[in-house]
């Protein structure tokens, strides 16, 4: 495949800021100016000399005032003339930014596959710092000790690979106990004005620390660790403005709970959010990481907050005073953290956090959001379950000291009354700091007084990984958890469990009550002399009066790991759990000709396309867990799931259908609704569909992230142009392309349109019109057959230009 001259400039560009064998975060600049700071804390801190010289030069072309996440955005573009010059300042939700991200996170089920196909690279280290971090793959059952203790020896070989990839390359490893990806980001690495990439969907959480951090698909991060520039359409950008301040009941969670009825779960489709007004100053650091974790469920790309008193208290409890002088004087003199007066936003939308209540989000989706004090009402309308079953607190949303500090405030009142629980009750540490944290302030006595169950450091219910045991797989019933997402049958797989999301405050006072309708801002409880009280509003600590403990210090890896060449990765031939990739075969040069393996009705979130659970432990063997795909997705035409039906009527599981299909050399499409692959950066959404012969989705609309995936394996990712189109294509019909090649021939430029003509197998032949956003790059990804076989080809011209 030819490369072209363009793009091999443009790496050889990013090269010569990173090259070969040697990483950190990028110097874009030459600049005197330097904030400097001690050896230690270098790979940590963003190059803001260098990101303040770019943004001097994109100020020079936009001319206008910038918003905090432009700023951080546009300063980590590659080439700021090349990106925005003679655009005549048309750049959001137009341009394609080919950016330079500061540093790479990567959780255990994720990063198999980000590393796998990172191998295929050739490369001796990481071009970024990075990070992995073992949380996924920790079944919540026993509690932690026996959890942790059985899970290490299921995952053994996972962890293994993990470890000795991150020894070999150069990457931080954070074992199995150490915590959730997010809130050791957090702890660790998020950074005022940062750009970083995650292959997680609730990366953003580094938000409240007035970062940029973007969830994404493994072979996004690829991009990253080899030093190839990053692509995004630059977003619009969504203002929220906070004016008042919380009090009484009301918790940060309940600005995003509530943000989510308001713009629903497609609503910041293609917009970052930008918290901004007085009201943001009165929030904890901690809490600003809530609101931004949860801004997954509405499909922003990230969320952020201007830089603020809270956050240089948190980076100085969490040891990290060097960067908080640095961010402070990278503020102060250049306003580099906070938006420009006058800088406009696409939307806005206010929030007074004074008159804000306590939000209960559910069920089967984050967006059907209630008011508490209309909650009981909704509970009888809808005949929810009227008991709850179980409360569950903890997980990467809402773990932190302060959040620890007001729930243990309310069990404390629980237990002068002589109330207990009546439901089970779950408690999940974010990190092994905040476990040694609240053991040693108490908190964890107090929660073990009240009978909870605390779980591993680690993601467990509130991404699949609990071994429910107390209600049978079908039953229905009604779970509070202060958790993000809530599709069905996520967390016990029990189609039938309804999660309703809230804060961790709401969720342990209704424990107490086991009704859901009860309200603590008005229902009493009975204590244990009869009489009725009034728990009084949750208080607590934004950050431990005694500093954070930092528990198990064999959990701490080297802050600058350096890569060992000669360290060996394994991979049995025979092991079921991880397989090496073979490259996905490049396009074959003709307009395409697919059918149309079935009709997906209503939501398909990545849990519907690849499910999570029992099959996070194929994670690593692309071949076994395609065996999940689509399990979850309905038929439009017969109602059933998991079903589809081949050409002579026959009837299949739809993975089993691909198979079929594919060994018969019928590459085939999926028709899909809205906002089609929703939630997690699940890549294997994609790369499961691909690797089993799928090389078309068409769709009502797409969620970002997993359009992004698609992609990047070669998969053409479709909308139509007329959603009553969906209703003219039915199953098994040959769907062709007319212009297809005209698209990928102009480089993804022109109408941004693609013809469809269908035959449905009555013979009835449709012409659809269907349009596309592929940009110059994704053409390439495709003509290649995947991104990673592009990068592949382009770093082995690059190198063999070097040589000569």
């Amino acid at each position: 495949m030819t490369i072209s001259s363009r793009n091999l400039n443009l790496l050889r560009s990013s090269l010569r800021l990173r090259p070969i064998g040697m990483r950190g975060f990028a110097s874009h600049s030459s600049d005197p100016i330097t904030f400097s700071v001690p050896s230690e804390f270098k790979t940590r801190t963003p190059p803001y000399a260098a990101l303040l010289s770019r943004l001097d030069i994109v100020r020079e072309i936009l001319n206008r005032p910038l918003t905090l996440a432009e700023k951080i955005l546009y300063s980590h573009v590659v080439d700021p003339e090349e990106a925005f010059a003679g655009k005549n300042g048309q750049i959001r939700g137009e341009t394609y930014l080919k950016l330079n991200p500061d540093r790479v996170a990567m959780q255990d089920a994720s990063a198999q596959m980000a590393l796998l196909q990172f191998m295929t690279c050739g490369m001796d280290s990481t071009a970024v710092p990075a990070s992995i971090h073992c949380d996924h793959l920790i079944v919540g059952h026993d509690g932690a000790e026996k959890d942790l203790k059985a899970s290490i020896a299921v995952n053994s070989e996972v962890f293994d690979f993990l470890r000795s990839c991150a020894l070999k390359y150069g990457i931080q490893f954070w074992g199995p106990g150490s915590g959730i990806i997010h809130q050791i980001v957090l702890e660790n690495f998020s950074v005022p004005g940062l750009m970083m990439l995650g292959t997680d969907s609730h990366t953003p959480n580094a938000g409240g620390l007035g970062a940029i951090a973007i969830g994404v698909g493994g072979a996004d991060a690829v991009d990253a660790l080899t030093g190839t520039p990053w692509e995004l359409k630059a977003p619009k950008i969504l203002g929220v403005k906070l004016t008042g301040q919380l009090n009484g009941w009301s918790a940060p969670k309940d600005v995003i709970t509530h943000l989510a009825g308001v713009l629903t779960v497609r609503g910041g489709t293609g917009f970052i959010i930008e918290y901004f007004g007085e009201g943001v100053e009165t929030l904890s650091c901690t809490g600003m990481a809530t609101i931004c974790n949860m801004g997954a469920e509405v499909g922003a790309t990230t969320s952020t907050f201007p830089y603020t008193d809270s956050m240089k208290r948190y980076l100085l409890a969490t040891r990290r005073g060097p960067i908080a002088d640095a961010a402070s004087a990278v503020n102060n003199l250049h306003g580099y953290l906070r938006a420009d007066k006058g800088a406009e936003y696409d939307q806005t939308i206010e929030i007074d956090l004074s008159e804000l209540e306590p939000h209960i989000n559910g069920p089967f989706t984050p967006d059907l959001s209630t008011p508490l004090s209309q909650f009981a009402e909704a509970v009888q309308k809808n005949s929810w379950p009227s008991k709850l079953s179980a409360g569950l607190i903890g997980s990467c949303t809402n773990s932190s000291y302060q959040d620890m500090s007001r729930v243990a405030s309310i069990v404390r009142q629980a237990k002068e009354k002589g109330v207990k629980p009546k439901v089970p009750f779950f408690i999940t540490p974010g990190s092994e700091q905040i476990r040694a944290t609240i053991e040693n302030d108490g908190f964890t006595d107090v929660f073990l007084g009240a009978g909870a169950k605390v779980l591993a450091n680690a993601c467990g219910p509130c991404i699949g990984q609990w071994a429910r045991d107390d209600v049978p797989k079908g039953e229905p019933n009604a779970i509070l958890t202060s958790f993000n997402r809530n599709f069905r049958a996520r967390n016990d797989g029990n189609p039938s469990t309804m999660n309703f999301l809230t804060s961790p405050e709401i969720v342990t006072a209704m424990i107490y009550s086991g009704d859901m309708a009860f309200n603590p801002l008005k229902n009493k409880l009975v204590g244990a002399d009869g009489n009725e009280f009034l728990l009084e509003p949750p208080q607590g600590d934004e950050l431990p009066p005694s500093g954070f403990q930092q528990g198990d210090l064999a959990y701490l890896p080297p802050i600058d790991p350096n890569p060992v060449p000669s360290a060996e990765i394994v991979v049995s031939s025979t092991s079921d759990r991880l397989a090496l990739l073979e490259p996905f075969e490049p396009f074959e040069g003709r307009e395409m000709k697919l059918n149309v393996l079935m009709k997906v009705k209503g939501k398909c979130t990545t849990d519907h396309i690849s499910a999570a659970g029992a099959w996070l432990k194929y994670k690593g063997h692309l071949e076994n867990i395609s065996n999940n795909t689509l399990i979850g997705a309905m038929n439009e035409e017969t109602g059933e799931v998991n079903r589809a039906y081949d050409l002579d009527g026959t009837g299949y599981g739809i993975p089993e259908l691909m198979v079929k299909w594919k060994s018969e050399g019928r590459p085939w499409t999926v028709l899909a609704e809205h906002n089609y692959g929703e939630g997690s950066a699940r890549e294997h959404a994609a790369l499961s569909p691909r690797y089993l012969g799928g090389r078309m989705i068409l769709c009502k609309s797409f969620a970002r992230i997993h359009e992004t995936n698609l992609k990047k394996q070669g998969v053409l990712p479709l909308t139509f142009a007329e959603e009553s189109d969906y209703d003219l294509v039915k199953s098994c019909a040959t769907v062709e392309t007319l212009d297809l090649l005209q698209m990928l021939n102009n480089g993804g430029a022109g109408t941004g349109f693609i013809t469809l003509k269908v035959t449905n197998r009555d013979g009835g032949e449709h012409i659809i019109k269907t349009k596309h956003t592929m940009s110059k790059d994704q053409v390439e990804f495709f003509k290649a057959g995947s991104a990673i076989n592009y990068i592949g080809n382009l770093r082995r011209q690059t190198q063999a230009a070097q040589q000569t």
